[in-house]
């Protein structure tokens, strides 16, 4: 189950089908189940249109659906979509974690370096006003 795109250059309307994994994108399909049209709004009814008996028969043959399609799938209580998590995508990368070491240090550094001059300010001014 997939889509076969149509529609005009830079007006995409797309057939959503059921066609055999070897078949071109938008050559010979088996049946076609539905429609989308991503130019409709989010919320219009006319943008997903899918015939839910015909998917769940392919489905229960074993057509495997891909992403798009199981999202819209998934929208009609069709068939559920597992929900996806990859903890480690948000970490950053080892360059991104020595820059952030490097940044530390250095903030350290002159965190360090501006309290010390701070702490012998006041007695550079002291010895100053000793002298007045």
């Amino acid at each position: 189950m997939r889509l076969a795109r149509g529609g005009a250059k830079k007006r995409p309307y797309y057939r959503i089908v059921v066609a055999n994994s070897r078949a071109p994108r938008d050559g010979r399909f088996i049946e076609k189940i539905g429609t989308y049209n991503p130019l409709l709004a989010k919320d219009s009814p006319e943008r997903v249109k899918l015939d839910g008996d015909r998917a769940r028969y392919w489905l229960g043959v074993g057509a495997q659906p891909t992403d798009r399609v199981l999202r819209f799938l998934d929208a009609a209580g069709i068939k559920e979509r597992p929900a996806r998590n990859n903890p480690n995508k948000a970490e950053p990368g080892e360059k991104a974690k020595e820059r952030a070491e490097e940044r530390a240090a250095k903030a350290a550094a002159a965190a360090e370096a501006a309290a010390a001059p701070a702490e012998e300010a006041p007695a550079a001014d002291d010895a100053g006003t000793a002298d007045a």
